[in-house]
């Protein structure tokens, strides 16, 4: 049967869905990054129209889009309003979090271990000693599956690319089409699932030869995509395009368009696993560095955990994450 593994842990959150030592969903949640989908804050409103806009009683007062303004509803009144969808991070610009009115009490919304706790599937949380069951399970390269953009599948490849547009998904292989088409359409559902893509998606399958090669490929995904979305069918050109609810940037969109945040979870997770005694250093370029000395409360908090004291080195000639010894 399917568990979570949750692990609370410096700067970021992490849960995969595990099935057969294999994860099929796996989700991150970063300190800063905003409002949580459901949190219920007050708010007061910049601007009305279409293009509503009003600043959150939050630290940095962070602006959202309205759904629609109540009439009566003038510029710089109070309001409580609740978020729908968390900030978006895109390759040229972020868009804000999105809020509608309501009359409900204030509240954080629910945390990311509170949503997995919620699903059908039973938790386990996991510390930093013992057996690395996420890492067996596969965490360190989906991460770079995620950030490379390619995911390998018997007989082919995907190309995973992000735009502000769409997320689009291309099938790369040899062989026969229909052959190809199935297992590539297989494993995009797979690579939608596991990292929560949301929006418009499309993925470019190779050219069928005729309607009912491509009406099985609809079945295909119909039965490898977990519902709730939308798609056409396939055109003769080999594309289908898939709807899905957008409320969180998915696992690709926080991989890659926070590279620093990423390297920077990665390396205190290594951190908190770091085999010794002494000062714990931790060595990694310069940007990875800053950001972790900007959070005293994360070394605070691996201080804590490891027993040790930590000492953060720069060096220019590292790439990636780093390391910790």
């Amino acid at each position: 049967m399917a568990e979570w593994l949750y692990e609370a842990g410096i700067g970021e959150n992490r849960a995969a869905l595990v099935e057969n030592d294999i994860i099929i969903e796996a989700r991150i949640e970063r300190d800063g990054e905003g409002p949580r989908v459901g949190a219920v804050v007050a708010a007061r409103l910049l601007e009305g129209g279409k293009r509503a806009l009003v600043a959150l009683d939050l630290p940095g007062a962070p602006v959202a889009t309205l759904a629609s303004v109540p009439p009566g509803l003038s510029i710089g009144a109070l309001c409580i309003v609740e978020v729908t969808r968390t900030p978006q991070r895109e390759r040229s610009r972020d868009k804000p979090a999105r809020a509608r009115i309501t009359d409900a009490a204030p509240g954080d919304g629910p945390s990311l271990r509170a949503r997995i706790a919620e699903s059908e599937y039973p938790v386990t949380d996991l510390g930093p000693t013992g057996t690395d069951r996420l890492e067996q399970a596969g965490w360190s390269e989906v991460i770079d599956h995620a950030r490379a953009g390619h995911w390998p599948f018997a007989g082919g490849a995907l190309w995973v690319d992000t735009t502000p547009a769409m997320t689009l998904i291309d099938i790369d292989g040899d062989g026969d089409p229909l052959a190809l088409a199935k297992a590539g359409g297989a494993a995009a559902a797979a690579v939608i699932r596991c990292c929560d893509i949301g929006g418009s998606i499309g993925i470019d399958f190779p050219s069928l030869a005729g309607r009912a090669d491509r009406q099985v490929i609809d079945a295909l995904i119909d039965a490898h995509l977990p519902q709730p979305f939308e798609r056409t069918a396939i055109n003769g050109f080999g594309l289908m395009q898939i709807i899905r609810r957008r409320a969180r940037p998915s696992l690709i969109e926080q991989v890659r368009y926070d590279v620093v945040a990423t390297d920077a979870a990665l390396l205190l997770r290594q951190a908190e696993r770091a085999v010794g005694t002494g000062e714990l250093h931790l060595t990694a370029r310069a940007a990875v560095v800053d950001l972790i000395a900007a959070h005293p409360e994360w070394i605070a908090d691996l201080q804590r955990r490891t027993g040790r004291s930590v000492r953060i080195l720069v060096d220019a000639q590292i790439k990636g994450a780093g390391h910790a010894q």
